[in-house]
């Protein structure tokens, strides 16, 4: 069969790459210069790196078992990377045992009772049943009410903004179960990677690995509408039509509802009311560390992004020329008005806040500073988030959706990416016929 791709991020890619491999004509249509999504690299002051921050845990065995395929596997480096908290304008390591019993926010009983919901949540297999409580409920009825507002609330806030009173309780236990996967592989530890060269490398493999495979990559290429023919599906660009037995659409839900305009009402809708985060993240080339931490959480209001991420406190720092990279990301909804800021005001902002941060720091050690705005990153996962998903299988034979939406038990990320893209092919490639309703993720 001859398959259409919109869209040339990971999941995209993958997709393309699974059903190239069974056999079928692929070619994927990528707006972007480049494939990637919000994979893809770019430069920085002379450094080229991930536009957004990434990390491979140990137990992402579907992005490794990927990486394997693409013989890059061997170039994973395997780093324990430390984690601090920012609280109450100080900054405390939270790393170990130790440092968990000496976090001076928290009393002895708070900690216990956080500790043990943190093992609860780890070892949680059906995830339906917290889709029925908000993160809030949940957290307050096992951690108490101190602790949510001391610690949990203000991380809700920082990741969520709105939409952290709304949040299930599911957004948390996926977040839980990923970090805690690693610990019950045989390292018993929680391992970060990252493959020599970053993304930027991953994706030049992968992307040599679907030129061998046949598949078109059509770059720059921004689609007008995918709408439905006779015998097939149809997608328009600005100067060209093209013809296909199928079409996979892996854009954002409510990108992927304007662009199929013969949707039915129904499909729109559930397209349109899947709530999104977006990100505004700055990524800082500086001469020196920050600190040793490879995350530091935020739990404090007055700080304008959301965490510190010093990717040199995991990659080797002669990846980056003997410097030091740290990603500044702020989650905020698609119509946030910090979109509308420009780099110097943000760079203000956020460099102001690091100064208060850590008086250490200087701005004359920083080397390059550069912004990246995406309005749609990920869905959030409020109360009965399962049940009312956009359609994989649409009402138009021929056409499906598939984009972070679908990831129902889990939160974005590489791995998930992967997992999607695997577990949808099958149902792209089986007969299909016009559904009567369209079949969702959740009768998957």
């Amino acid at each position: 069969m001859r398959f259409g791709v919109v869209g040339g991020g990971l999941l995209g890619m993958t997709v393309a790459r699974n059903l190239a491999r069974a056999g079928h004509d692929i070619t994927i249509f990528e707006g972007a210069a480049h494939c990637g999504g919000l994979a893809a690299p770019w430069e920085l002051g002379g450094v080229t790196w991930d536009r957004h921050y990434h990390v491979t845990l140990y137990s992402d065995l579907a992005l490794r078992e990927l990486l394997g395929d693409l013989g890059l596997e061997s170039e994973l480096h395997w780093v324990k990377a430390g984690t601090g908290f920012f609280v109450d304008g100080t900054l405390h390591p939270f790393s170990s045992a130790l440092d968990f019993a000496a976090f001076p926010p928290l009393g002895p009983v708070q900690k216990l009772r956080l500790a043990a919901t943190i093992l609860r949540a780890s070892r949680i297999s059906d995830w339906r049943p917290l889709e029925r409580l908000t993160a809030v409920e949940w957290l307050t009825r096992n951690c108490g009410r101190s602790t949510v507002e001391r610690i949990w609330l203000p991380l809700l806030r920082a990741k969520l903004g709105p939409y952290a009173q709304r949040a299930s309780a599911a957004f948390i236990w996926a977040i839980i179960a990923r970090m805690y996967a690693a610990r019950r592989t045989e390292t018993k530890r929680e391992l970060f990677g990252y493959v020599t060269g970053g993304y930027d490398r991953t994706l030049r493999r992968l992307e040599e690995d679907l030129a061998a495979l046949g598949v078109s990559m059509r770059t720059s290429c921004p689609i007008q509408t995918v709408e439905p023919l006779a015998d097939g599906v149809g997608i328009a660009t600005r100067s060209e039509r093209f013809y296909f037995d199928r079409v996979v659409v892996t854009l954002a839900a409510p990108l992927a509802a304007r662009l199929c305009p013969a949707l039915t009402s129904v499909e729109r809708d559930l397209c349109a009311g899947v709530e999104y985060q977006g990100i505004i993240c700055a990524s800082v080339l500086t001469q020196k560390p920050l600190t040793p931490y490879y995350i530091t959480n935020i739990a404090d209001a007055t700080v304008p992004f959301t965490a510190v991420i010093e990717m040199s406190a995991l990659v080797d720092r002669a990846q980056f020329g003997g410097k030091s990279l740290l990603y500044l990301p702020k989650y905020v909804t698609p119509e946030d008005p910090t979109f509308a800021r420009s780099d110097e005001e943000i760079e203000e902002t956020f460099l102001s806040a690091l100064e208060r941060m850590h008086p250490h720091f200087s701005r004359r050690d920083v080397a390059a500073f550069r912004v990246s705005r995406v309005p749609f990153v990920f869905p959030i996962p409020t109360v009965g988030y399962s049940e009312r998903l956009p359609p994989i299988q649409t009402t138009i034979p021929g056409l499906f959706l598939a984009n972070s939406a679908h990831i129902v038990n889990g939160t974005l990320n590489v791995n998930e990416t992967v997992k999607l893209a695997n577990s949808l092919t099958p149902t792209f490639v089986a007969p299909t016929t016009r559904p009567a309703a369209p079949l969702a993720a959740a009768a998957l």
